[in-house]
């Protein structure tokens, strides 16, 4: 009697705990921080090692990492796991949740993650992420503490965590895009003011001088460049905050990426004689990053300041270690940005 009795204890205590969780949840619309909410109530109300969601990706037919608990989760997010040949892939196209309590007896378990993050997986409970009748992704947990196997009130828990946390994750989604639509709409009016205006010269100023005439379509054709710029900026920074930009993720040598990036500006900045130093330790390791998502952070960095940066000024880039991470630095003799004008 005094078992059932716990039970029925601890079964209120997980309700009222997803009650607080549903209520927080609704109330959070910044995607990371709600993924990485999700998965530690994930793992605490199934009381497991530890928890991740994936994402279904339509256009490459992958899931994705997004978010863990319990794992290092800079190197598990981002991983693509193919809907075949794996057991996040069978509950999203199942639809349905799964309990295995023995990894290494599943044909469908997908070991490639086990190496790349060094965590041992022993057992899994993973259940669909459904909007309406849509799977988005999976929520799972893996090893039991103390070496149980998973119950069926387990599964009934995380159904009821996972219908919820669905809800907010595609909230959130739309949210973010709708903001990023207002603030794409106010970038863009300043390249298009200018194409609309100079375009207008050239219809009604029929007497233009070659010259003056060629400078009109050469600010067109750079400002069009400039439009075509943001909008594939914006385009990446709605994937990034909905949860859909994919790292390709390998080892990469930082020294040469670094080299090759002050390469590709360098005629840039000695059309104004600024001059650039690169500081890197011997000692740097390779480091497990996207290298193209990396080159286009450091261009943006470097053509920033060397854009902004006085005559004859300086660019100083510095790698660092710091514990087990690499720390990438850009400096210059620009003026800067106020404190106050800082995000």
């Amino acid at each position: 009697m005094s078992e059932k009795v716990e039970k029925l204890k601890e079964r209120i205590r997980q309700l009222e705990r997803i009650l607080e969780i549903s209520r927080d949840l609704s109330s959070t619309l910044n995607f990371h921080p709600l993924l990485i909410k999700i998965t530690r109530v994930a793992a605490e109300l199934t009381n497991t090692e530890a928890s991740s969601i994936l994402l279904l990706d339509k256009s490459t037919g992958q899931l994705y990492f997004e978010a863990a608990t319990g794992v290092t989760e800079s190197a598990l997010v981002g991983i693509p796991v193919p809907l075949e040949g794996s057991i996040a892939g069978w509950i999203v196209k199942e639809g349905k949740p799964l309990i295995i309590d023995d990894v290494d007896k599943d044909p469908r378990f997908y070991r490639h993650v086990d190496t790349l993050t060094s965590f041992r997986t022993r057992s899994i409970l993973g259940v669909p992420l459904k909007v309406k009748d849509e799977v988005i992704g999976a929520l799972e947990v893996l090893n039991k503490k103390g070496s149980q196997p998973f119950t069926e009130e387990d599964v009934e828990v995380l159904t009821t965590l996972a219908a919820q946390a669905a809800i907010a994750i595609e909230n959130a989604r739309l949210f973010q895009q709708s903001d990023l639509v207002a603030i794409l709409a106010h970038e863009l009016r300043t390249p298009l003011t200018s194409i609309i205006g100079y375009t207008r010269l050239l219809l009604t100023q029929a007497d233009l001088n070659p010259a003056l005439r060629r400078s009109f379509l050469e600010t067109i054709s750079h400002e069009a460049s400039r439009l075509n710029s943001l909008i594939n900026d914006f385009l990446d920074l709605i994937r990034l905050e909905s949860g859909r930009v994919r790292l390709s993720k390998k080892l990469v040598h930082l020294r040469h990426l670094i080299e090759e990036a002050v390469a590709t500006v360098r005629p840039q900045a000695e059309a104004r004689r600024i001059k650039i130093k690169i500081q890197i330790p011997r000692n740097l390791p390779p480091i497990m990053a996207d290298e193209r998502r990396l080159m286009q952070v450091l261009l943006n960095l470097l053509s920033n300041a060397i854009k902004y940066n006085k005559d004859e000024g300086l660019v100083e880039v510095k790698a660092t270690l710091k514990d087990r991470a690499v720390e990438v630095s850009v400096r210059d003799t620009g003026i800067g940005i106020e404190p106050e004008e800082l995000p």
